[in-house]
């Protein structure tokens, strides 16, 4: 269930404390020519030490029918539950980062509502702290990054980056903005790529905010450290030609991972140090979701063809095709997958307001649970 949420409510309650059809993402844009506009679906999934974590679209076909979830299953157990916070309208999606005690979920504009509230969860969902942003949220799931020290970067629609020093200070809508996409562009490294949009932040090992976009320039990956207050290019080059676009960018153990696409094809790249180990291509075609798992692991979904790799220097390996429906895949551990395997995956399959999760076993998948959402329809207006 959602409710419209005013800003003057979630002021005081702050005080008080690619494309998937009729639901693709579109990344803060500029001007000018760019790249084919393929990017992440915000239908995903990420794995926390709590558990997993999946981000869902379910109801009707139309725009204000349509109301975005979260759901969790705990890393003890192979059930999940309904998660998603309460009283704010969710029909513009939702955007979930892990800050490694916590969870941050923010809710993207709609309608009538032009900023993005935040809620925030110690207890793996059962209870919420909300939060503000005063602006609104890129359309992409890489909108929102926590580093180790609380600090929390934000993408926004515009391009603009904006920074919060801690998690209370993110919560308390204590903002201001890193950089913006002109700024980017304009720098030595924006001007070597020719970015036209960001799509995604993270934070590298060292702690120093990421920035990641698409490119005019053939070959050149926009990934960016902010080094002191310059931005600096992370240094990674795709050999195959063609236009490329960064679709996510996380952090892993010791670095950092990316999927991007080039032309028709899907790369995952690995950072190590100061080294990128790039993946040899995986199939394009009509990207549906993408995510990444533990390990530096990672999943794409394109029409009922899944592929996955297992992290730095993995290939990518076909899985079964997946049941009607699946709209995102989810690991089902916390461990890195096995060398060589095609790893463990949960499918979730949307009908309305029915989740149906398929569980992969021995090559092939197995329906093993079903939720329905209780969604009130026509409850966004």
């Amino acid at each position: 269930m959602s409710r419209w949420l005013t800003r003057p409510a979630a002021v005081l309650a702050c005080a008080g404390l690619v494309t998937l059809a009729g639901c693709g993402a579109h990344p803060a844009t500029g001007t000018g020519a760019g790249p084919a506009p393929l990017t992440a679906p915000l239908s995903t999934s990420l794995v926390t030490a709590q558990g997993s974590w999946a981000v869902a679209v379910m109801g009707g076909p139309d725009a204000d029918s349509k109301f975005w979830q979260l759901f969790f299953r705990p890393a003890t157990s192979g059930r999940w539950s309904l998660v998603t916070p309460q009283g704010v309208a969710d029909n513009g999606g939702l955007v979930a980062a892990d800050g490694g005690s916590y969870l941050v979920v923010g809710f993207r504009p709609s309608q009538n509502l032009a900023f993005s509230p935040l809620a925030t969860s110690t207890d793996t969902g059962r209870n919420w702290t909300p939060g503000l942003l005063d602006a609104g949220l890129a359309n992409t799931p890489g909108a929102i990054a926590v580093g180790p020290s609380g600090r929390t970067l934000a993408l926004l629609q515009d391009g603009t980056v904006e920074a919060a020093p801690t998690a209370g200070a993110a919560a308390a809508g204590r903002w201001a903005s890193l950089a913006t996409l002109k700024a980017l562009a304009a720098s030595a490294p924006g001007r070597g790529c020719g970015l036209v949009s960001v799509n995604a932040v993270s934070f590298g090992p060292d702690g120093s905010p990421m920035a990641a976009g698409s490119c005019a320039r053939p070959g050149a990956a926009g990934v960016f450290t902010d080094a002191g207050g310059t931005w600096r290019s992370a240094g990674l080059a795709l050999p195959a030609g063609g236009r490329v676009r960064v679709l996510g960018l996380t952090a892993i153990a010791g670095g950092n991972e990316a999927l991007l696409a080039a032309g028709n094809s899907l790369f995952a790249a690995w950072l190590s140090g100061t080294r990128w180990t790039v993946s040899a291509p995986a199939a394009g075609g009509a990207l549906r979701a993408l995510g990444f798992g533990p390990g530096g692991s990672a999943w794409l979904l394109s029409g009922r063809r899944a592929e996955a790799t297992g992290g730095p220097g993995r290939s990518w390996q076909a899985l079964p095709p997946v049941p009607a429906g699946t709209q995102l895949l989810a690991p089902t551990g916390t461990g890195t997958l096995a060398p060589g395997s095609d790893g463990s995956y949960d499918a979730l399959a949307v009908a309305g307001s029915r989740l149906t999760v398929w569980r992969l076993a021995q090559g092939a998948w197995a329906e093993v649970q079903q939720i329905t959402v209780p969604i009130q329809y026509g409850s966004s207006g």
